[in-house]
């Protein structure tokens, strides 16, 4: 799955999905599998047995069967949208906790533990009460059944005694046979009803996870929107093109980016700056084929980015998300993450931390490289996690590597000397970065202004200061007087 299938199902239903729907298959398959075998054989023996023995108590029993029959069809149509229900009511409540869970700090922060508690007591309430519907209408099955058993019973015997009176006193014998084929007879019907009894556990289960197949089909049915290529190389290593490039998010009524067409040559460094919402994540999100574009084509070496393998393209491609994602584990784990295309060496390691002005902190750290990293690397600073982050890319070595607004939680010192031992050391790499801050962008090579999802300019700091009105705006916001002069 990609983000846009991720974002279809959201990640509260996905873990619903292969954790509480998958049970209830398995209770379902582990629980019902011996009755769903033995059940209808035992039924049909039994009525094989009575048929034609008397056609009064046959009627009797196949009376009893078609009620039990109908009160488990309408109980089945009662509470069978209700478990549909229900499974979406536990992704509200995963999706409550997961939230309380993951913004405790903020929760905490705003003093707000009492309206997240009203908000799981809401989602819990709504899928206990509709639990408790569920649980007492299946709970009249068993007692159905067993006042259904009882009348057939008295109902076999009490029509058994007719059948018996009709035969003349005298004929002692025709009477002892009779009655015998009538105790038999009753054994048989008990046979088929509880036959059906046993039939009532699975009617019980098999509502929920009827749903539970559905909504585990609709996973494995769906169609990934970002396929795989059959395999391409490019001649020009490190060279991207976007060539009249626009997208639209699944839904959305309009593009986010139109339009769009800009060169990356390899070992360039190209920026993107714009106001918040321009697109400029969508448009690297693009560039690493996190989405694929509605129109236009992203070339890669010379080569259209969907004929790729994936394999292929993320050793061309490195990523620096604008949320910086460590993983539970270690320093080196996290650096050694994924598969690279090629071994990652020790030296790769120590080289990639050094440039990403990372070394001093890991080792300064108990353990060093084999220092703890916590789940999401909340033992580390959010500057931390972002120089982590940069290190574990560039380890990788790859042609491209993407930085989606990844400076914004350094200081100023720190990300001028990133900047300036990514232009020296990494200068076959071709960089594109995504930034808020004029700063970090001046020095590139080429600067793409967005818009409103448009390219409102295209140049160098000193070119886009005279002609561009959005960088003159974004720049004299951000630099002084000095600093805004052009050469």
């Amino acid at each position: 799955f990609g983000s846009q299938e991720i974002k279809q199902f959201s990640t509260p239903s996905l873990i619903t999905r292969t954790t509480n729907d998958i049970t209830q298959i398995q209770m379902l398959v582990a629980m019902g599998l011996q009755v769903m075998i033995r059940a209808p054989i035992m039924a049909v023996w039994a009525v094989l047995k009575i048929v034609g023995k008397s056609w009064e108590l046959s009627m009797l029993t196949a009376g009893a069967v078609v009620v039990i029959m109908t009160v488990i069809l309408l109980l089945m149509r009662l509470v069978l949208p209700r478990f549909r229900i229900m499974q979406k009511q536990i992704d509200d409540v995963n999706r409550v906790t997961r939230e309380s869970l993951s913004g405790i700090r903020i929760v905490r922060a705003f003093n707000a533990e009492k309206y997240q508690d009203t908000k799981f007591e809401g989602a819990n309430t709504a899928l206990m009460e509709n639990q408790l519907y569920t649980s007492r209408r299946m709970s009249l099955l068993m007692p159905v059944i067993s006042m259904v058993m009882s009348i057939l019973t008295l109902g076999i015997y009490w029509l058994g005694a007719s059948l018996i009176n009709r035969v003349p006193v005298l004929n002692i014998v025709g009477r002892v046979n009779l009655f015998s084929e009538i105790v038999v007879f009753s054994s048989y019907a008990m046979y088929v009803v509880m036959s059906f009894m046993m039939l009532v556990m699975i009617f019980m289960m098999l509502p929920r996870a009827q749903v539970s197949a559905a909504r585990i089909g609709e996973v494995l049915d769906a169609e990934p929107a970002v396929l795989e290529g059959s395999g391409a190389e490019g001649a020009n290593r490190g060279t991207l093109e976007f060539q009249h490039v626009s997208f639209r998010y699944p839904d959305a009524s309009e593009d986010c980016l139109q339009d769009i067409s800009f060169t990356a040559g390899a070992g360039e460094t190209v920026a993107f700056i714009g106001a918040t919402g321009s697109g400029k994540s969508t448009l690297v999100n693009l560039a690493a084929r996190l989405y694929d574009a509605t129109d236009g084509t992203i070339l890669l070496d010379g080569k259209d980015i969907r004929t790729y393998t994936f394999a292929q393209l993320y050793t061309k491609v490195g990523l620096v998300a604008q949320k910086a994602v460590l993983f539970s584990g270690t320093v080196e784990e996290n650096m050694l993450f994924g598969d690279a295309g090629h071994p990652v060496s020790a030296e790769d390691i120590q080289a990639a931390l050094d440039i990403a002005q990372a070394k001093e902190f890991v080792e300064n750290m108990p353990g060093h490289m084999e220092g703890h990293i916590a789940q999401g690397g909340t033992n580390l600073s959010g500057g931390q996690k972002q120089r982590m982050s940069i290190a574990r890319a560039i380890a990788r070595k790859p042609e491209i590597i993407i930085f989606d607004d990844s400076f914004s939680a350094l200081d100023f010192r720190t990300d001028a000397e990133l900047r300036r031992r990514l232009s020296t050391d990494l200068k076959g790499t071709t960089c594109l970065i995504v930034a808020q801050r004029i700063g970090t962008i001046r020095h590139a090579d080429r600067i793409v202004v967005l818009d409103e999802g448009k390219v409102a300019g295209i140049g160098d700091h000193d070119t886009l200061m005279k002609t561009c009105s959005v960088y003159q705006e974004i720049a004299r916001s951000q630099l002084t007087e000095e600093e805004l002069e052009v050469k």
